[in-house]
């Protein structure tokens, strides 16, 4: 069973047959998972009971076996770098476009700052409604992936110009830079092995998440119901502690999308999975580009 959390859910993460194989058992006479060949020769998060589940694809590689590695394959109807780089683009293009006109025309003076902060914290929750969508959702749905990017996108604009403009002048610039930072760092840092995505970093990752994800909704709700800062995991030093590992943990996830990326351009995924690398990458960037900017508030807060 695939995880459906929109930030934990990942295209080839499978609860039962774990990511890339890390849970898979050899059958008789196979080779060992994860020594040698497909490293989704049984753990494939492609994989049915019956094999190939492209098998009734035209464009599908017939001769495709266990424990061999992956034959060249025609590039008509399978996904590739520039399907994914493409449809990257142009989720995050419409996030940064949504995101600068909701910055022009949402206002965040005095008399304004409660219009436009309700209109992004109603964006927030449209976009986190359609991110659950298209985590249950068996196939990319580009309409809702794009759209989701949208209203991200407004959310991102008020969010980023309140702070910009009350609390740290140049904030958003400066975690924009940060999270370009962390993403060419992280790829970088994989294409040269220096992160290896195994079954224990993928428990790791998710363990750690899970606990952090927990810990900011009680604080969450502590600050909703008793007032203040919760229990101040979000402002003070343990505000930059706890910014410091939301930025770990984006770095974390960057490294599984791209795991994801490689692993289906290598084993023949649909042109159609693109769409949902597309979303994954830019769940991880938004969470990036917010950490960082809660960050650079605290620590603007605390001078």
């Amino acid at each position: 069973m695939r995880s459906r959390n929109p930030v934990f859910s990942r295209r080839g993460f499978s609860r039962d047959n774990g990511y890339a194989g890390f849970n898979a058992s050899p059958q008789a006479g196979g080779p060992a998972v994860g020594t040698q060949g497909n490293p989704y020769a049984q753990g494939n998060p492609y994989a049915q009971p019956s094999g190939n589940p492209y098998a009734q694809n035209p464009y599908a590689q017939q001769d495709l076996q266990q424990g061999a590695p992956p034959q060249a394959p025609a590039t008509t109807g399978r996904m590739t770098m520039d399907d994914v780089v493409l449809r990257t683009a142009s989720t995050l293009g419409t996030l940064v476009v949504t995101a600068a006109l909701a910055w022009a025309l949402l206002p965040v003076d005095s008399a304004n700052i409660n219009r436009s902060y309700g209109i992004g914290i109603g964006a927030m929750v449209i976009g986190m409604v359609l991110a659950l969508v298209q985590s249950f959702k068996r196939k990319a749905s580009p309409a809702l992936i794009l759209t989701y990017a949208a209203v991200e996108g407004v959310f991102l604009g008020v969010v980023s110009n309140i702070v910009d403009t009350h609390v740290a002048s140049g904030a958003a610039m400066q975690a924009v830079l940060g999270t370009m930072a962390v993403f060419v760092g992280v790829l970088l840092a994989y294409k040269a092995g220096w992160i290896r995505v195994t079954r224990r970093f993928y428990g790791f990752v998710m363990a750690a998440a899970l606990g952090f994800v927990l810990l900011m909704a009680v604080n969450m709700l502590f600050a909703v119901f008793g007032g203040g800062d919760g229990l101040g995991f979000r402002s003070g030093p343990l505000g930059i502690l706890f910014g410091v590992i939301g930025i770990i943990l984006g770095a974390c996830f960057l490294a599984l999308d791209f795991k994801q990326v490689e692993d289906g351009i290598a084993y023949g995924a649909p042109r159609e999975e693109a769409w949902l690398a597309a979303f994954g990458l830019t769940l991880t960037l938004v969470w990036i580009y917010m950490e960082f900017l809660r960050l650079i508030a605290i620590l603007n807060q605390s001078d």
